[in-house]
């Protein structure tokens, strides 16, 4: 082994006996400790805070806090973004509990993307101002969807801090912005924290969200600051900035310490004898692996999170790792627990408190646990599949070496049998060298845009300025076509009966919430969107909940219902589709001879058609037929054509073209998130060897949300980075015709067929000198 560090000690067991040659462990580096850089405390900071800090044992401040705070006391929207256990929340808190002490009737508003965050932090502050007096009228309270009916009334009188989430800004307090007159009258500060995490569909709604905030606040009397924090986003200033719509400062300079981080990347082998879709070979699941790394771990008495990619790839590998503990380690299995969104909030309030407390050593998770949460005393990260970005990845690798003694830590990332895994295993640079990527939000996106335009119109008129500074006016103009806003000399006013807020998901979910109900007691195990509800909980679908198995019987789109008794089969499903596409219109287009490039708006039709039963081992069981209802998409794509004699020349003829496009369109999906912030699951493509619309073979690669996200965008701007890197990561794969580490997709509607590998290299090389020959 080359290195001998906290962390190759721990992964030792796990790879006790493995042949060198054919060891998992693709990659191994070191990232060295780092000593604090320390600064003196702010001027304007009272003694009182001081006293409460130093009784929480906080002496000093490391030199990025007392920048940040003092940027943020002097008025100016700062965005901070220094490593994870960086102490952020203290960059913070100093302005805001320096305020709020000299000024009674300040108030601040914090803004986290999940609850669990909004949680931890009201036990970061109270931990400071508990016992002292001086303190008593802050009155910390969470707003959020958990909170109790009258613990809200209660807040909005009486709390000088709400700890609330963007989806409760905006359907629960600033829909009923009159209520909080005196809140926002006095309103100082808005904290918005985790600021990476608001990109794509999610991030242009929050982005409109705060500009509705800021307009509401600012015409109750106040001009608050807004603090922006994340431990991960290129351009912090500008990203605050595009988030808010004002200019904002930046504060990079990290002085907190950190201990020695191993960071190991780790590629599960092909399963011997077991055959996939069409006879490929499969690899050892990423979830099997990572839960044999986790059980392993914690056998190591080392205290491990482990991030899968899906809710129901979180409970998997909670479940097989304490199989594997109830083998070798009967005592440690009920201290591995499994925690992601979906949960009812008794649930996540008990398991927080297992993690927090140490009573659970290993624990599954989605990105819930992503975000800033302080869980102190881990030691390992498990990172179950690339997580679609490289922010993504280093957020969840920060969790571990958190308030360790040493802070020394283990990250571990598995790849998963994926085109992008695969190539950033074997090309580390392009995961460990490189920056983290800028956010992408389009909060212009007309379908995004419209809702709020009439939500900001119902809490207050929309004045001709307001209108253009937001560049609305198309939209505005449209929503005055359908009568549903009002144009007046005073300004333009949502029509009589519209309540536009409840019509707003901000998280991009389509047409409502479907209920998960065990009808065997009636219990509420979760809730899907509408819009996926048909290819996750369809008839027939294995659904898992903390560990125990549901058979979906029963799915009532009318009532928002999907029924499940439990049942523990031994194998998994996925939904396959049907996808057909149409060009609405051409946004921007490049020809490089044979070769044309587009950005297109699409309609996009998708119809369920059944769904595929897959052994745990990775082997396919059988292929069962639905009939589900269509759903039409209006969205943006990349696109490119090539003609047929180009392709002719390159070796793919017509009997091979379908299978060569197909692979291409496939390894491309994977890819894209390389140049782009998103993950293949926000994203969908088409191939096919005549379209009606170009009456060429065509390749689309299209954004899967309403009117688009930005991600099919940057792939059109990024073009040759992402077909060079598609290229390579097929062309490594170790297998000889297709596998899902370079061309088959998980999703596919035609069941991965057909797929020429060989051909999907010919294409992705043609498209790669072609662009260069005639740029």
């Amino acid at each position: 082994m080359q290195y001998s560090t906290f962390g190759t000690d721990l992964l030792a067991r796990s790879l006790a006996g493995a042949d060198p040659d054919q060891s998992p462990l693709t990659h191994l580096s070191v990232i060295p400790s780092r000593p604090a850089a320390f600064a003196d405390w702010p001027e304007w900071v009272p003694k009182a805070l001081l006293d409460a800090y130093a009784e929480n044992g906080i002496e000093r401040v490391w030199t990025h806090q007392a920048r940040a705070a003092d940027e943020a006391f002097r008025g100016n929207h700062v965005a901070i973004c220094t490593g994870t256990a960086s102490g952020k929340s203290l960059s913070y808190q100093m302005p805001i509990l320096s305020t709020l002490l000299n000024d009674r009737n300040s108030t601040a508003l914090y803004l986290a993307p999940t609850k669990a965050l909004g949680a931890d932090q009201i036990r970061a502050v109270s931990s400071v101002i508990a016992g002292r007096p001086e303190f008593g009228h802050l009155q910390p309270c969470a707003y959020d969807g958990d909170t109790d009916p009258e613990i809200r009334q209660w807040a909005r009188v009486h709390s000088r801090w709400i700890f609330t989430n963007p989806d409760m800004l905006h359907i629960g307090i600033l829909s009923h912005h009159a209520r909080w007159r005196q809140f926002f009258r006095n309103l100082r500060f808005i904290v918005v924290d985790e600021c990476h995490h608001y990109r794509g569909v999610f991030g242009s709604h929050t982005a409109l969200v705060m500009r509705r905030l800021l307009r509401i606040a600012r015409a109750a009397g106040a001009n608050p600051t807004v603090i922006g924090a994340s431990a991960t986003v290129a351009r912090p200033a500008e990203a605050l900035g595009r988030l808010i719509g004002e200019p904002a400062v930046a504060v990079t300079d990290d002085g907190s310490p950190r201990g020695e981080r191993t960071v190991a990347l780790w590629e599960p082998d092909f399963l011997p004898v077991v055959t996939g879709e069409n006879g490929a070979p499969v690899r050892r699941s990423a979830g099997a692996e990572s839960a044999r790394l986790l059980a392993d771990f914690v056998i190591e008495g080392a205290r491990t999170l482990c991030f899968a990619r899906s809710r129901r790839g979180v409970e998997l590998t909670a479940l097989s790792a304490r199989n594997l503990l109830s083998q070798s380690a009967p005592e440690l299995e009920s201290r591995v627990g499994s925690y992601r969104a979906g949960y009812l909030a008794d649930d996540r309030r008990k398991l927080e408190k297992a993690i927090t407390d140490g009573e659970l050593l290993g624990v599954a998770t989605t990105n819930a646990l992503e975000l800033g949460v302080d869980i102190s005393g881990l030691d390992a990260v498990i990172v179950s599949g690339y997580p679609g970005t490289v922010a993504s990845f280093w957020q969840q690798a920060g969790r571990a070496g958190r308030q360790r003694e040493s802070g020394d830590s283990l990250v571990v990332l598995v790849a998963r049998d994926d085109p992008l895994d695969t190539y950033l295993v074997h090309h580390p640079d392009s995961l460990l060298g490189k920056p983290v990527e800028a956010t992408v939000t389009d909060p212009a996106n007309p379908y995004i845009l419209g809702p709020h335009l009439l939500c900001a119109a119902a809490e207050k008129p929309l004045s001709e300025a307001e209108v253009d500074a937001w560049e609305a006016r198309p939209v505005a103009e449209d929503l005055a076509a359908e009568g549903l806003l009002r144009k007046r000399k005073s300004g333009w006013y949502v029509a009589a009966g519209i309540e536009p807020h409840a019509e707003v998901d901000i998280r991009g979910g389509i047409g409502g919430q479907v209920l998960i109900v065990d009808t065997t007691t009636s219990q509420v195990l979760g809730t899907v969107d509408t819009g996926r509800a048909m290819s996750t909980v369809h008839p027939g679908a294995v659904h898992i909940h903390q560990g125990e198995t549901y058979l979906v019987d029963e799915l009532d789109l009318d009532d928002g219902l999907a029924l499940a008794h439990p049942e523990d089969p031994d194998w998994t499903t996925s939904a396959r589709e049907t996808t057909d596409i149409s060009i609405t219109s051409t946004l921007e287009s490049r020809r490089f001879g044979p070769l044309t490039v587009a950005f297109v708006e699409v309609d996009v039709t998708h119809q369920v058609v059944g769904y595929l039963r897959t052994l745990r081992t990775g082997e396919v069981l059988d292929a069962v037929e639905l009939d589900m209802p269509e759903q039409t998409l209006h969205t943006r794509a990349v696109m490119y054509t090539l003609t047929p004699e180009v392709l002719a020349e390159a070796g793919i003829d017509e009997t091979r073209l379908p299978g060569s496009l197909h692979a291409a369109e496939h390894a491309a999906i994977g890819l894209l998130p390389l140049v782009a912030t998103c993950d293949r699951w926000d994203i969908g493509g088409v191939s096919t060897d005549l379209h009606p619309d170009t009456g060429l073979p065509t390749v689309f690669v299209y954004d899967g949300y309403m009117g688009g996200a930005g991600f099919a965008e940057r792939g059109h701007s990024a073009f040759l980075t992402w077909i060079n890197a598609t290229r390579d990561a097929v062309a490594s794969c170790g297998c000889e015709s297709g596998c899902p580490s370079c061309v088959q997709s998980p999703k596919c509607g035609n069941g991965n067929d057909p797929l020429d590998k060989d051909g999907a290299v010919a294409v992705l090389d043609l498209l790669s000198r072609q662009y260069l020959a005639h740029a």
